[in-house]
């Protein structure tokens, strides 16, 4: 018997994270007898605890998958609260808590079952980020050497979802191999995917000129957010610089509560940046972000690429 509840907020690696589950819980076994799923917006929780309390025929276990566990609210836990009291030695129960959010009084519950519960969101954290791609790469059978992780890390971006067709290329094109290189995997990789705002704006703020430009193309094409969306990214960066000019924040601390972020990294970050840029870059900030939202609107009829590039990199020659 087993309990295992599983959320994320990627669908597709969360799909593929409760594929490998219920294959490795199916293990030699025959799927169509063993395996009963739910999914949809019209079954009941009764149904699936139905289910996962019917003992198995022809086969010693039952895999039972309920999706969209997130569209139930608390009010219609009671079946499965009931089953989670005392659940079936023979049934391995998946729940997905996709489509909304799972109630915290479902995941006491099932964690006060002894079931596993997993998020499959991947951490922003470069160390996380590394860890789960090897993760990714040992269930396909792969061995990358530590430069092929950090390319595919760096290829990767935000767009968590893009790894796994790249590590399924990678198994069926180096099957067998001991250990993949880093050059062995680049002929597959294409521009990349897209990367947080921070990663953008951390290159303006380092005057990271050509690097800023390779990463503005990367959230325009590979992450396909609009030049408005990264131009409302900007602006929010220079304007909580703005509202430190002459408020007499000393230290981060008191940089982070007058602009209105949070304490810690985000603070240390704050108040290096208004460190660096006087008040009359992030004035001159502030009006190139202003001339660029008019040229985007058709002021001057140049291509949107070409005046996010040169916003980019103007701003990145800012540094005090």
């Amino acid at each position: 018997m087993s309990i295992h509840l599983l959320s994320g907020d990627d669908e597709s690696v969360l799909r593929d994270a409760v594929h490998d589950l219920v294959h490795r819980l199916v293990g030699d076994g025959d799927r169509s007898l063993m395996v009963d799923e739910f999914d949809g917006a019209e079954y009941e929780l009764r149904a699936v605890v139905d289910a996962a309390q019917t003992l198995p025929m022809f086969t010693e276990r039952r895999v039972v998958v309920a999706r969209g566990m997130g569209r139930f609210v608390v009010a219609d836990l009671d079946p499965l609260l009931s089953y989670l009291d005392d659940p079936l030695e023979t049934t391995d129960l998946v729940l997905v808590g996709d489509g909304g959010t799972f109630p915290k009084k479902g995941v006491d519950a099932v964690k006060a079952a002894g079931g596993a519960v997993r998020s499959t969101t991947v951490a922003p954290r470069a160390k996380d980020r590394t860890a789960w791609i090897r993760e990714r790469a040992t269930m396909h059978g792969i061995d990358l050497d530590d430069r092929a992780v950090a390319r595919l890390q760096d290829w990767m971006g935000d767009e968590v979802s893009s790894l796994e067709g790249v590590l399924t290329t990678i198994a069926a094109t180096h099957e067998g191999r001991a250990r993949v290189k880093v050059d062995e995997i680049e002929p597959l990789l294409d521009g990349g995917g897209g990367v947080p705002p921070w990663e953008l704006t951390d290159a303006i703020d380092a005057a990271r000129t050509a690097d800023a430009i390779r990463l503005l193309h990367r959230m325009m094409h590979g992450g396909g957010r609009h030049p408005l969306q990264i131009m409302a990214t900007l602006h929010g960066h220079y304007a909580s610089v703005m509202r430190l000019d002459g408020s007499g924040a000393g230290d981060a601390e008191s940089a982070a509560a007058i602009a209105g972020v949070k304490s810690g990294f985000p603070a240390k970050k704050l108040w290096q940046r208004h460190r660096s840029l006087d008040a009359a870059a992030v004035r001159r900030a502030i009006d190139l972000l202003a001339i660029a939202d008019r040229d985007l609107r058709g002021e001057t009829g140049l291509d949107e690429a070409v005046v996010m590039e040169v916003l980019v990199a103007r701003l990145s020659r800012l540094r005090a």
